[in-house]
């Protein structure tokens, strides 16, 4: 099956104050877009790669990815106004590639903001959509939650049912397409992740979850880059070989065996 990844960098990021789109900003010497196009350029279950940028930047980017030599990328294109709208958009122009058979196409969706995503989560995205029609990247809950009304806690859902969504989202091409043609054509939508568009108009289609990082942050506000740099200093440390500083978090554990819901 081809794997398409698609990043979407089609936002502004007013959030982080920086100026610019966020993903053009630099982490360890490369803008956080060209980290999440290379970890998917060197994933072996990737075969090509779409870059969705925000207007006024795809020629910038599309040249920068270019010099880099990434050779699993096949354009850079503009995003819309909305999340929905830039996926819509990414998805238009997988299908106008995809030939007779949709179907047998697969989609990874990351947002450009988590240039951390790591090999693991990325063959274990490839591995789900073998088997299932969607699945989202996905870590336990640390924090106890509650729901709440007119500034009153009303109730404490159980922790050990919650989990945080990441990226990549992860869905046959077939599926996503409909999960949005059924969104743009109901009047009271409200702006969502893509998980949550196929939860809502394909409650038939499983949604199975993969586990994600905690390194796989996403960049939201200034500090968050701070943590993504430190993160990324201490992965380089570890991957030659040298001994975690003293005093330091130790290192993550094993993944546990991808786990499909029932």
């Amino acid at each position: 099956m081809r794997m398409v990844a698609v990043v979407l960098g089609g936002g502004v990021g007013q959030r982080v104050g920086a100026g610019m789109p966020k993903q053009l900003l630099t982490l360890g010497g490369k803008t956080l877009v060209e980290h999440c196009v290379a970890a998917f350029d060197q994933a072996p279950g990737i075969d090509e790669i779409l870059v969705v940028m925000a207007r006024g930047y795809t020629g910038q980017v599309k040249a920068m990815l270019t010099d880099a030599g990434y050779r699993k990328v096949t354009a850079v294109i503009e995003g819309g106004a909305t999340r929905p709208d830039s996926t819509r958009a990414a998805l238009a122009a997988i299908g106008a590639t995809a030939g007779t058979a949709p179907g047998d196409c697969g989609v990874l969706l990351h947002d450009a903001a988590r240039p951390l995503v790591d090999q693991r989560i990325i063959a274990d995205c490839v591995a789900a959509l073998r088997v299932h029609d969607a699945a989202g990247v996905a870590v336990p809950a640390s924090d106890t939650m509650v729901i709440t009304g007119n500034g009153v806690m009303q109730s404490m859902p159980r922790r050990e049912t919650l989990l945080r969504c990441q990226t990549p989202q992860c869905f046959r091409l077939s599926v996503i397409t409909r999960a949005h043609e059924l969104a743009a054509a109901d009047p009271a939508f409200t702006a969502t992740d893509d998980c949550g568009v196929v939860l809502r108009y394909l409650p038939d289609v499983g949604v199975h979850i993969v586990p994600g990082s905690e390194r796989n942050i996403k960049i939201t506000y200034a500090q968050d880059l701070a943590v993504a740099e430190a993160l990324l200093a201490r992965g380089d440390v570890l991957a030659r070989g040298d001994p975690a500083s003293p005093g330091g978090d130790p290192p993550e554990p094993p993944a546990s065996p991808l786990r499909f819901s029932p």
